[in-house]
């Protein structure tokens, strides 16, 4: 995966409003893995774009009057089938993460790039879904000079009793083995 003025050549570009600055823009040094379904659970809806675009309507399902309000993005979607948006420049602060921490560090937002994985904590993931996140994840490291394989962690381990994402569902040594045979 080519990655050219920190946007992935090959992926669905849609700007989501929610992000901003970086404090540091040579501290790129964490990859957090999140999933997420709109509603919870249904896959293939426009309602996860919807909601990184701030045009979720709280009328189309109940759960939605609770969330519509949030201003939340990643920086890259990678959907069941494999398609992958990126919603915010690498170089940018996707609105992912929240109150967190990281090996002593807090505001992970800061110093990280987070990719959502359609899906939920008990769903097994596709495995072009896997495929494609090796892919990533090695075009990133490749071109972010601070970020390694050591470097990925969840949702779950940054902001635990908060957040359980990406959940029992993902499969961490898949992911170990894909990025093995390509870092």
């Amino acid at each position: 995966m080519l990655i050219k003025h920190h946007w992935l050549q090959n992926a669905e570009k849609i700007l989501s409003p929610n992000h901003d600055e970086r404090p540091d823009i040579d501290d790129i040094s964490l990859i957090v893995i999140h999933c997420i379904s709109l509603p919870p659970g249904e896959f293939e809806t426009p309602h996860i774009e919807q909601l990184f675009t701030n045009q979720l309507n709280p009328e189309d399902h109940p759960y939605f009057a609770e969330i519509h309000q949030l201003q939340v993005s990643c920086h890259v979607l990678i959907n069941r089938a494999g398609k992958i948006t990126q919603y915010v420049p690498f170089d940018k602060r996707a609105w992912h993460a929240g109150q967190s921490e990281y090996c002593g560090r807090s505001r992970c937002n800061d110093f990280s790039i987070g990719i959502e994985l359609e899906g939920t904590e008990t769903t097994d993931y596709t495995e072009i879904q896997y495929l494609q996140l090796g892919k990533l994840i090695t075009s990133l490291i490749q071109n972010y000079p601070k970020l390694n394989k050591q470097s990925i962690t969840g949702h779950c381990d940054i902001a635990p009793g908060r957040k359980t994402d990406p959940g029992n569902s993902f499969d961490w040594l898949k992911l170990e083995g894909l990025l093995s045979s390509s870092v």
